[in-house]
């Protein structure tokens, strides 16, 4: 959660974690978010998409932005509904009219369909509303589509932090993933009072914390660095058994790792 909600690098992580006691390396921090922020964050968007489809979508907003990728400029089209909540994001190469509408078919497909949908002046948002025969509900004005553009800014200071990124597919896995973490944490904190804004945060921390337990996330896959062999071969005689309990192969995994001489194995 701090890597993904917060705007650290992965060593932040873990310097963070250390003064906690928890002594993992910022490489069993790039291979936590990988390999369940994902999980995490698809069980989120379930949730949240169930929920709203039975309110009314009034308006939504789409907007475009620049990403450098490799040195490269991409592309990462938004939604976002009158709220604030961030609907959908996409990454593509281009900003024609195919990937306006391959954006736009695959926000409508799991969301459903507004009654007004604001855009800037690109064109490629009137030819891509001109064949999916929305053209009617178009908005198009100055300043009103300042609501998409200011929830580009917490993204912006997370892609800041982590030195942009080197491949598209990275980029539309953090996009997708930072987007519903920040709908589940954000609170609308302008405009509750300190007390209703609390008891959300601890509703949200506490929904955030039982998620693993609802997916069974499996201890083995949360310590890779546990069951990997180390360069003196001591895991490898018969410690880590697939029939002890897990919690006891860890603690014997770390009493093995402790007692090596030839190299430090990071025990978290």
């Amino acid at each position: 959660m701090l890597y993904i909600r917060y705007p650290l690098s992965l060593r932040n992580v873990e310097d963070l974690l250390f003064k906690q006691g928890i002594d993992i390396s910022h490489e069993t921090v790039r291979y936590w978010w990988n390999r369940f922020g994902p999980l995490f964050a698809s069980e989120i968007r379930k949730k949240r998409v169930s929920y709203m489809r039975g309110f009314r979508h009034w308006r939504w907003h789409l907007d475009e932005m620049y990403v450098k990728v490799n040195g490269e400029m991409r592309y990462l089209w938004r939604a976002v509904d009158h709220e604030g909540e961030i609907l959908e994001s996409f990454v593509t190469k281009t900003r024609d009219k195919a990937a306006a509408l391959d954006f736009m078919k695959k926000a409508l497909k799991r969301h459903g369909r507004p009654e007004a949908i604001v855009t800037d002046g690109l064109r490629s948002y009137g030819a891509a509303m001109t064949e999916l025969g929305n053209t009617a509900k178009q908005e198009i004005g100055r300043w009103v589509n300042n609501r998409v553009e200011n929830s580009h800014l917490p993204f912006r200071r997370r892609e800041r932090a982590m030195l942009r990124f080197r491949r598209m597919g990275c980029l539309q896995k953090f996009a997708s993933l930072h987007a519903n973490v920040h709908n589940h944490f954000n609170q609308e904190r302008h405009l509750v009072d300190r007390q209703t804004y609390k008891l959300r945060r601890s509703a949200a921390l506490a929904e955030w914390q039982i998620a693993p337990r609802k997916m069974r996330v499996s201890p083995d896959s949360a310590f890779p660095s546990l069951t990997r062999l180390c360069k003196g071969g001591r895991i490898r005689s018969g410690i880590l058994t697939r029939s002890q309990p897990a919690a006891r192969r860890f603690r014997s995994a770390r009493k093995a790792a402790a007692s090596c001489r030839y190299c430090a194995v990071e025990a978290g």
